[in-house]
């Protein structure tokens, strides 16, 4: 069902170029993992469009540059991904690495510099968010809020498409540059 404002013409939808970007975007994070191509009867799984997404926000962000050359991604509490993250083991996202952890307790995360927050313990955002202050950490989820919560990407599916948010506020304070191609992207960008 198209929402009110696509039907009365108000807002068209994104434009061309956007949707070649966003096709891009994903393209590219999905090249990082080894699937064979998936079958004309197959397609990806929502949480192996989200580990790609996940990749992008890596590699589409800039870092600071003390952090060295490692990227520890750590899923918090209960993971949804299993190992379709795995995947992104030893992937290269510029002159980085990333390293996929999976990690039980918010003092656990000091070491981490992408979080993931599944849906399941997003009632522990506050406490993560308070542990994090202040650090070079991407704090990511995927619940309806989080960006306005204070996650500084929320993914979303809708319509076998995933699309994200992004919290600015979020995201400088913790040091971090997202890069604006990223961004024009977003269905939804907090400042």
């Amino acid at each position: 069902m198209k929402p009110l404002n696509a039907i009365a013409g108000l807002h068209p939808g994104p434009p061309p170029w956007q949707k070649r970007w966003y096709w891009r975007f994903l393209g590219f994070g999905l090249m990082c993992f080894c699937f064979s191509p998936p079958a004309s009867s197959q397609e990806f799984s929502e949480y192996q469009l989200k580990a790609a997404f996940l990749y992008n926000f890596a590699a589409f962000t800039e870092w600071p540059p003390q952090l060295g050359s490692l990227l520890n991604l750590c899923i918090y509490g209960r993971d949804p991904f299993g190992v379709e993250i795995d995947g992104l083991n030893g992937k290269a996202t510029g002159s980085r690495t990333l390293a996929v952890h999976r990690k039980s307790s918010p003092a656990a995360l000091q070491g981490c510099q992408i979080v993931f927050i599944a849906g399941a313990d997003i009632d522990q955002l506050p406490r993560l968010l308070d542990t994090l202050r202040g650090l070079p950490v991407l704090v990511v989820a995927d619940s309806p809020g989080a960006a306005r919560l204070g996650a500084a990407l929320n993914m979303k599916l809708a319509q076998g498409r995933v699309t994200f948010e992004a919290n600015l506020v979020t995201a400088r304070s913790a040091g971090l540059k997202l890069s604006a191609r990223m961004l024009s992207l977003a269905t939804e960008v907090i400042q």
